[in-house]
């Protein structure tokens, strides 16, 4: 009986294996990335010597490292930042001409400018980019306030209730442009976020000075600020910006690192209170409770283990801080430490904690109870 060596169509030669070295079938992926940065341009390595502007976490780590290179006696390892060209055809940087841009595949000019990025590594959004807000009510909110905003994006057949047509008059009335686009558009542009229909694009938000925001709050009967320890999610910070203006707080201030800044969602859960309510932001945290502090107040930290309990709490009606702590760990040691006392909210045993800005909602809602009763 004639074996497999004797039927039509079998194979004369060996089949043909990837190539030795070349990464086989994904040795394409490879194509394009060009070399990897040395750590003197990479912007996130405390080895960092590009003329680009310092970012404030590298000049944390080279900070860090000259402090420990202090404590052992010898030179710090870091760059020298300014000294190494990172920019794209501004010339000087590795034998570019001036306005020429960098080469391509081929030796062809990519046009590109600017600072340079690792290959496969996406450069984060300038803070200083426009933000999109979006909502019928934090956009009514926004443009009644006059927050500065360079267009309004309405989706072509939107529902036009009071509030639609409040915001294309008033957008209107300033000068703002209207532009329609598809619902396709604008869900691409929000990211799917919910939109109802409507966006406001607003330039970064202007921060009130610490100061300033403490100097006006003492000028109230009754002065009160809230201060958020490590919130980093921006829907927790809008929902106690927009808890301490419906409770009379004068201003709310987080910490510039580790913590959620007004973005388009903090805008959006604030429903538009974070257009009437001042927000700070402050470099030290533990520093400015102490500032606050010095004026007169009384800071108080929300601590599931708190030694007072809410319900207790005399000094709501006096000038107040209402430290509210982080998501997970809550008040960290230092700002524990700062506040001059610890305040826990009564619950049943079942529940372990609050959600933050829940936690915020219940005790400026006990101080402003309090406050009505004996002010």
């Amino acid at each position: 009986m004639a074996g497999n060596s004797q039927r039509r169509g079998r194979r004369l030669t060996p089949k043909a294996g990837a190539p030795k070295g070349s990464g086989g079938k994904n040795r394409d992926a490879l194509a394009g990335r060009g070399r990897t940065l040395p750590a003197d341009e990479r912007p996130w390595h405390k080895g960092y010597s590009g003329t680009e502007k310092l970012p404030q976490r590298t000049a944390w780590k080279q900070d860090k490292e000259r402090r420990a290179a202090a404590e052992e006696g010898r030179a710090p390892k870091i760059g020298q930042p300014g000294t190494k060209d990172t920019t794209w055809g501004k010339g000087g940087g590795r034998g570019v001409p001036a306005g020429r841009g960098t080469a391509g595949r081929g030796g062809k000019p990519t046009g590109r400018t600017g600072p340079r990025v690792a290959p496969g590594r996406k450069s984060n959004p300038s803070k200083d980019s426009p933000e999109l807000l979006v909502g019928r009510n934090p956009v009514l909110e926004a443009l009644r306030a006059q927050v500065p905003a360079t267009a309004l994006y309405t989706a072509q057949g939107i529902d036009m209730d009071d509030r639609v047509n409040e915001i294309i008059r008033t957008a209107a009335d300033r000068g703002i442009a209207n532009l329609e686009i598809s619902r396709n558009e604008l869900d691409r542009m929000t990211g799917g976020v919910l939109h109802q229909g409507v966006g406001l694009q607003v330039p970064p938000f202007a921060y009130e000075l610490f100061e300033d925001m403490v100097a006006a709050s003492l000028e109230q009967q009754a002065p009160l600020l809230v201060a958020l320890d490590g919130v980093t999610d921006p829907r927790n910070l809008g929902a106690v910006i927009r808890s301490a203006a419906a409770f009379g707080a004068q201003g709310v201030f987080v910490p510039e690192r580790r913590a959620a800044g007004i973005t388009a969602t903090a805008w959006r859960t604030s429903a538009g209170a974070a257009a009437r309510v001042p927000v700070a932001q402050v470099t030290n945290l533990t520093r400015s409770l102490k500032a606050c502090r010095d004026a007169g107040f009384m800071v108080v930290g929300l601590d599931a283990d708190g030694e007072t309990d809410l319900y207790d709490l005399e000094a709501a009606v006096g000038p107040l801080v209402v430290v509210v702590g982080s998501e997970g760990r809550g008040l960290s040691r230092l700002v524990g430490e700062t506040c001059d006392l610890t305040v826990s909210i009564p619950m049943i045993s079942e529940v372990e904690s609050l959600n933050a800005s829940v936690a915020a909602a219940v005790t400026l809602a006990e101080v402003a109870r309090r406050r009505s009763v004996e002010l």
